[in-house]
């Protein structure tokens, strides 16, 4: 055997034996938010160890979000801050629309592209905040993702909480945890805003905007803090996966937990 296939092939061993010692469940479904950089590694090795530990009849699932054809996210903001009229036109213009089968996803990372380009996998149609899922659940947990819904009841994540999945934190923090944006929309009249992007539903490329909830994940650091010092049931466990520290969290009951929190702590708050 070769010695870079030996090496992936072994790496892959070591990874699915952390993945199962931190409590991966077999036949489940797992949401999966990775920094490679952290972890280290190949991605497909990675992909391929969250597939065996989950087994044939689990389901893996990440973000395959696309901030990059929308000029009200706040990538493009960044990208656009001191440009001239003129430039930001210009970029406007030149952004693609949303492809559920071709758009790629950079800024959710190797892993979450791997997943993406795997076949077999399928994909939400949310045109910026779609999931990639491969599995047996794949299709029920991705389905009827509403366009003007990014992660509320009508998202997969809503799906992914009656599932009773669990989230992986993949050398990654509780800052990058999606599942808290549920809670988010289960705030009494949380505060909504316009979003806009770039869609081709016929072929033909035009901006779509829609209302939605005001998503913020300033704070969401913080609520995992409070979340992990609070458990006493095991909904958070801990340990290492590659080259970093990785948190396993239980879905439902970290969405549970922030709902509670976020109702404390933000503006209006008790």
């Amino acid at each position: 055997m070769p010695v870079v296939t030996q090496h992936l092939v072994n790496g892959e061993r070591a990874a699915a034996a952390q993945l199962a010692g931190l409590g991966v469940e077999r036949g489940g479904a797992l949401l999966v938010h990775a920094s490679m950089r952290s972890v280290g590694g190949d991605a497909g090795a990675m992909a391929d160890a969250l597939r065996t530990v989950l087994g044939p009849e689990g389901t893996l699932v990440v973000p395959s979000f696309t901030p990059e054809n929308s000029d009200t996210s706040r990538s493009y903001l960044e990208r656009v801050r001191g440009l001239s009229d003129e430039a930001r036109a210009a970029l406007r213009a030149a952004m693609p629309p949303f492809d559920r089968e071709v758009s790629p996803a950079p800024a959710m990372g190797r892993l979450a592209e791997t997943v993406r380009l795997t076949p077999g996998a399928e994909r939400s149609a949310h045109p910026q905040t779609s999931f990639t899922a491969i599995g047996p659940a794949a299709r029920k947990l991705l389905a009827e993702h509403r366009q003007d819904c990014h992660l509320g009841e009508d998202s997969p994540l809503a799906r992914l909480y009656e599932a009773d999945a669990q989230i992986l934190l993949l050398g990654t923090g509780f800052d990058t945890c999606t599942a808290f944006h549920l809670a988010e929309y289960r705030l009494p009249a949380p505060p909504r805003r316009l979003y806009r992007c770039v869609v081709a539903p016929q072929g033909e490329r035009g901006w779509w905007e829609y209302e939605d909830v005001a998503l913020d994940d300033g704070d969401f650091a913080a609520l995992g803090r409070a979340f992990e010092c609070a458990d006493t049931t095991g909904a958070v466990r801990t340990g290492p996966v590659g080259s970093a520290g990785s948190r396993l969290v239980r879905l439902r009951a970290a969405v549970d937990f922030a709902v509670d929190w976020l109702g404390a702590h933000r503006s209006g708050g008790a």
